[in-house]
Order: structure tokens, then sequence, then C-alpha cells
């Protein structure tokens, strides 16, 4: 196709279940490429010799590649492509920012809209699971080398399968009964479904990856135990699971929930899936969630699909500093979510038998930039009101996980009890002890985590090799 040609193309919209339908179910949002539209979108890239989109890429895909073999059509070669350097691409392909990163630096988005390098990862990782065609690739001889994993979330199943591709043994220990961390408790059905993410892990399985769930590193065994039983070296990848309140006067009520456990109910205890699964959750008509990132919108568009009648996102600043991504923003407007810009909660009101039955709230307006470089949000007196609720939910950030810290003497943690591991590595200040994703870097994303544990893989891979 002539270039001309090309640049005349549009970006291809990816259909959508209808939002009031979509907002009481719990089934995926967006439907997905057909082949044709993957094809005319893979078309719309110009393959540019520089390769911006890669640079913005935490794991390096080869992004002209992969596209230039979507556009002839040879979808499963596409999904062979993305999968030498990314083990989860259906995972990536649905919840990574790619606005933020790939698709940013995408030549095509300076004179219009850039090509939807997400979507078409979606899509050829879709049809590869659907066509039966999932490989696995080629495993070099063993090394000897035992390696493990302490938690099985973004950066943890990273290092895992880029490792286990080296030769080496790696048993991840996972503290909850399923795989997947965050992706599975946090992040809900109907952005990212459980199958996907299953299908996902039974990929790096059959690899050779070994997963023991039910398995607390820091209560049943610690890091030095398992560098004592054998492992050669101990990646740390546990997450920023520790749920963070406002301190603010009755937010010990009962119905006022951390995100963590709110989202944690509905997905990894199955409330979704009502009434086949019975899940003890608060089925708020009148629901206040206070935050404004991508948690606070999964937590919003949840309670809708637990039958809310209201729902009411509370930000302290404009839309435009929240730090959710703009599809999700987008799409929680269209389900109904009210948003409360500007808002600040003070106080939960309870009742006499101690459940939440109101917040108050204060106006903002906003001030000089703080350190985060977003305008402060300073209070305006006198603007004191209440909102009804019989629910609350609090995504306001997430803080790091003490137990393995605790338990390992000698780890080096910063004041906020994150693990400090070198940015280009993951090497701890113990020998053989290696970290990534928010357990070092604080609540960040799925592939920026990923891009920490493929680092961390070739550093280890390095360590080991040398002893």
């Amino acid at each position: 196709m002539e270039m001309k040609d090309r640049l005349k193309i549009l970006r291809q919209p990816m259909p959508e279940q209808a939002p009031k339908v979509r907002a009481r179910n719990f089934d995926e949002v967006p439907l997905g490429y057909t082949p044709d539209t993957a094809k005319i979108e893979a078309s719309r890239c110009i393959q540019c010799k520089n390769r911006p989109c890669v640079e913005g890429c935490p794991v390096e895909v080869d992004i002209p590649a992969f596209i230039a073999l979507v556009a002839e059509g040879k979808f499963i070669e596409a999904a062979k492509k993305i999968k030498e350097t990314n083990a989860l691409p259906a995972v990536c392909g649905r919840v990574c920012p790619q606005e933020a990163q790939c698709e940013a630096r995408c030549v095509r988005g300076k004179k219009g809209e850039p090509v939807a390098i997400g979507r078409m990862e979606r899509f050829v990782a879709d049809n590869e699971r659907a066509q039966g065609e999932v490989s696995i690739p080629e495993i070099p001889p063993k090394t000897g080398k035992r390696i493990a994993v302490v938690g099985s979330g973004p950066a943890g199943l990273t290092v895992a399968g880029d490792l286990v591709q080296l030769g080496h043994d790696v048993t991840i220990f996972e503290a909850l009964h399923a795989p997947g961390g965050v992706l599975v408790y946090g992040i809900p059905e109907f952005r990212l479904p459980k199958a996907i993410v299953a299908a996902e892990v039974d990929y790096l399985k059959n690899m050779g990856v070994k997963i023991e769930t039910s398995h607390v590193v820091g209560k049943l065994d610690t890091v030095d135990d398992l560098l004592n039983e054998g492992f050669d070296a101990v990646f740390i990848g546990t997450g920023a699971g520790l749920p963070t309140f406002m301190n603010i006067p009755g937010e010990n009520l009962n119905g006022v929930y951390s995100a963590n456990e709110y989202l944690t109910r509905s997905n990894l205890m199955k409330a979704y899936r009502f009434p086949e699964y019975d899940t003890p959750i608060v089925r708020g008509r009148n629901v206040a969630v206070v935050g404004g990132g991508n948690v606070a919108m999964d937590a919003a568009r949840t309670a809708m699909r637990l039958g809310a009648d209201n729902v009411y996102l509370i930000y302290r600043r404009s839309r435009a500093e929240m730090p959710a991504r703009s599809e999700e923003i987008h799409h929680a407007e269209e389900e109904g979510i009210q948003f409360h810009l500007l808002t600040n909660p003070i106080r939960y009101i309870g009742n006499d038998k101690g459940w939440v039955v109101g917040v108050e709230c204060l106006k903002m307006e906003l001030g000089e930039p703080d350190d985060s470089g977003r305008r402060r949000p300073v209070p305006m007196k006198g603007s004191e009101f209440v909102i009804d609720i019989d629910t609350a939910v609090v995504a306001i950030g997430a803080g790091s996980n003490p137990l393995v810290q605790s338990t390992t003497p000698g780890l080096e943690t910063n004041k906020w009890n994150y693990i400090i591991a070198d940015e280009e590595t993951g090497q701890t200040s113990r020998e053989g002890v290696f970290a990534g994703g928010d357990i070092v870097t604080g609540a960040a994303t799925v592939i920026l985590a990923m891009g920490a544990g493929r680092k961390a893989a070739r550093a280890i891979h390095t360590y080991v090799m040398s002893k």
C-alpha cells in the first residue's frame, strides 16, 4: 500500500457493550477487533525507521514487526513475535496504559491518532488462544540453577517466564489461593477476565514454571529459608497491597471499605458471579468511592454492577489531574458514575447501629503545584455538604505489605517501607535477593512491573551463572 493511502486511514474503533447494558453485568466491556479490522488498523503503521514506539514499551516488544505481520494476516506469527519479549500479551493488550507509553511515541499521533497498538496486541493474543495455536517455545537444557519468586503478580510472572526460558528451574510462591496477584484480586472481570489471566498463567506452567499457592513467605518460611533450601536466588515481587486510609473520623464504621478489600471480595471471592457465588459483600444502594485513579474507577464501576442506584466518585482535584486512564474515566461516566470533582471527604457519619449513613465533604480549589507537579487542592471555607450513602470505598493508593521486609534481616527499605533495589538490575542490599514492581516503586502499572521483572531476570541469570 502506498504511503499516502496509509495516511488516509482513520484509527479503527473497537466495538463495546452499550453503557446501560454493561453497567449491570460483569462481562468484558470492549469486544475486540475482527481479523479484517485488525488488518486495516495495522496498515496505518508507516514502519518508521527510528521505531519510537519500541522505546515507549517497558518490555521492549518489537512493535513494528508484529504489526507488519498483522497487516499480512499472519496473526499466529504476530503473537509469537510479541511473546519473544512479553509472556502476557492478552493481559497487556487490555490493561496497559498504551496511550502514555508506546502509542504516545507513535509518529502517526503527531498529526492525528496513533496506531492502536494495544488493541492489536489484544487481538493477536486472543486469536492465538481461540485458534488453539498457543505453542511453547523451545526450552534450552537445564542449567541446574533454582530461582524462587515471591508473588505471582505481573513482575513475578515476567521474571519466571524469562528465567524458565533460559533453562533455570523456577518456583513461584503465592500467598493467595489463585495465581495472578493484582491481575486477579484487583482488576475487575469487566476489564480483565479471570479466564484470560488463567490462560496466561497456564502458558508459563506449560513452559515449566512451578507455582505454589496459599504459600505465605514471611510466615511459612522466610527468604533466608529459601536460600538455605537450595535456591540460588530469590526475586521479591509482593506488590503494594497494604490498604491506605485518610485517617478522618468515622472510617471505622461498618460499610466503609478499603478498595483492596472491596475489590478482592468481588474479584477473588467471585461476587461478580452472583447468585452462583453468594459472596459476603455489602451491596450498597448509594456508594461513595474516594479517589481518582484506576482503582477508584474499578471500585465505582463494580459498585454499579453490584446493583447500586447511585455511585458518587469523590476526588479532590479536577478531572485534568486524575491519574486514571482516560478510557476508564470515559467508561465510568458513560455508565452513570456521578463525579464530585474538587471535593474532599472530611468525616463519615454513622447511625446508632454503627453503620455509615453519610459522608461530609468540603469543596476544594486548585492552588500552586505540589511535589507531584499537580496543582495542590486547597479547601474552600464554609463549603461543607453531606452526601447520603450506605457504603464507602477508599481508593487513595496502597502501601507496601511489610511481611517479607520484616522477616528478611539486612534488606534495606526506604521510609515508606518499599524495598530499595537497583533500577536496572533489581539487586537489593542482600546478595542473591532481587526485587521489582510495586514493592520497589510503590503502586504503579502492570507493564512497569513487568518491565522491572524483565530487567531483574537478566540480572538474576548473570548472577546465578557466575556462581
